[in-house]
């Protein structure tokens, strides 16, 4: 009892010492803590948040509305018809008949480009039909005259007959096109009409072949079988591109596709109009490429820019005053960095066009206007290959008076099996001497298209050896 009384008598006494110290310490104006220190906390917020409303502002994405609605008025589906022979029956065998013809229909997809009903479309396209039929968003039907094609740029121009104008998308720039721009891709996928997607230019002069051949836009928007031909527009709804073809392994989209540049298409299709083929435009020069054993050795391999190892006698390039050894830089205002932007800059480009060459030449930027040339003047293809002239420091260099070289080859034949690679010389056909492609355009034109049945001999020399060999076409299984 007595623990007890002494244990409340402290509690009773602490707490009165506690409240009186509280009294006497504590004014009654001022808080309990005299400072306080807070910290001040970072918000981090995206540059297209609106604060507002919590959404992306409509003013900073991508508007394609009008781009849309214009773009799949004036695109097309397109069917091909052909008539193709069957594989021909056991019966067929058994009674001795010719198989039933039977009719392949493909399809997909092209560009109203004019009011009065000229379309663009790939080559590959309409290639071998019989019959091409014009589909307009509104599902009227038309027949379509083929009015010419280009079997290089993979482009074909077809005219349909109508009373009243019809919509058209107008030509942009390709040029201007930057990597990173919004694109839309319009077409007819899977037989899906007035398909549009979207997406952004991921590279430009983008060559699949490996030859340097070609010079594509890549795109990330979305393009599947039957879009081939159709549009590729930016965001103002201008066409700066024909959407041709994709990289897959199970032929539908798996990330990028690509198209033919609308300066490219514009080009060939006015040509069409204008002299019913494609007249190219030619510098008159030979290119170092990269990973070539010679660029590797004289330290060229990785140069920004196009090396010119020959330039062509009487050529744009030659009477400019550009010289072996310049580096191309820009032809006009567009960078060059490689090959496949010169061959897709030249492409858009006719006979008779003056270009300024921009050229390194002794550490040292100099500026040639140049006069381009007709390609059939110095180039010719001939059985899957490209050739062209001899450039002089070429004949020079070799000691070599006659013979056309390779610039470009498919031949996969002459490839495997005789190392007739570019770079290669080509000295004579049969019983003809070869000294330029005139040669070889009257080689050509004797035989028609059957040229290649009536090659018994060629003479040839490799890069590699420099010695003329001569080969007999007995047997090419």
């Amino acid at each position: 009892m007595k623990k007890t009384l002494n244990l409340l008598f402290v509690s009773v006494l602490g707490g009165a010492l506690t409240l009186s110290s509280y009294l006497y310490f504590i004014d009654d104006d001022e808080p309990v803590f005299s400072e306080t220190k807070q910290t001040q906390q970072t918000s981090f917020i995206p540059t297209t948040f609106n604060t507002r409303s919590g959404m992306v502002s409509t003013a900073e994405a991508p508007d394609f509305i009008s781009a849309a609605e214009n773009s799949v008025h004036a695109v097309v589906h397109v069917k091909n018809t052909a008539i193709v022979s069957s594989a021909p029956s056991l019966q067929d065998f058994f009674y001795g008949r010719s198989p039933e013809p039977r009719t392949q229909i493909g399809t997909g997809s092209g560009v109203i480009i004019s009011p009065d009903g000229y379309i663009i479309t790939n080559n590959h396209v309409i290639a071998g039909s019989d019959e091409i039929s014009i589909t307009l968003n509104d599902n009227r039907v038309f027949k379509a005259e083929l009015i010419g094609t280009d079997e290089n740029t993979d482009i074909a121009l077809l005219k349909i007959e109508t009373a009243d104008d019809l919509p058209s998308i107008q030509f942009g720039d390709s040029d201007n096109a930057k990597v990173g721009e919004w694109v839309l891709a319009v077409g007819n996928p899977f037989n899906l009409t007035s398909t549009v997607t979207a997406g952004i230019i991921s590279a430009k002069s983008r060559d699949l072949s490996g030859r340097n051949s070609q010079s594509f836009i890549q795109t990330d928007a979305a393009v599947n079988p039957g879009n081939s031909g159709g549009a590729l527009v930016n965001a103002k709804g201008e066409l700066i591109g024909i959407n041709t073809a994709i990289t897959s392994q199970t032929g539908s989209y798996i990330g990028y596709s690509f198209a033919v540049p609308s300066n490219i298409a514009k080009k060939i299709v006015n040509d069409i109009v204008e002299f019913g083929d494609v007249q190219y435009g030619v510098l008159g020069v030979s290119v170092l490429n990269r990973n070539s054993p010679e660029a590797i050795e004289k330290g060229l391999n990785q140069i920004d820019g196009v090396y010119i190892s020959g330039v062509e006698d009487n050529s744009g390039a030659a009477k400019s005053g550009i010289k072996e050894g310049d580096i191309i830089k820009k032809l006009d205002n567009i960078e060059i960095s490689k090959f496949a932007d010169l061959k897709g800059y030249l492409k858009s480009k006719s006979p008779n066009d003056i270009i300024d060459v921009q050229v390194l030449r002794d550490d040292e930027m100099r500026v040639f206007p140049v006069k381009l040339s007709k390609s059939d003047l110095t180039s010719i293809d001939f059985i899957d290959m490209e050739l062209s002239n001899l450039p002089k420091q070429l004949k020079e260099k070799y000691d070599i008076d006659k013979g056309v070289m390779v610039t470009e080859t498919e031949n996969i034949f002459l490839y495997k099996r005789l190392g007739i690679a570019r770079g290669a010389i080509i000295t004579g056909i049969n019983d003809m001497e070869i000294n330029n492609v005139e040669d070889i355009a009257k080689f050509k034109q004797r035989y028609g298209s059957d040229v290649e049945d009536h090659l018994e001999r060629l003479k040839y020399i490799t890069d590699t050896s420099m010695t003329e060999k001569e080969v007999y076409f007995t047997n090419r299984d």
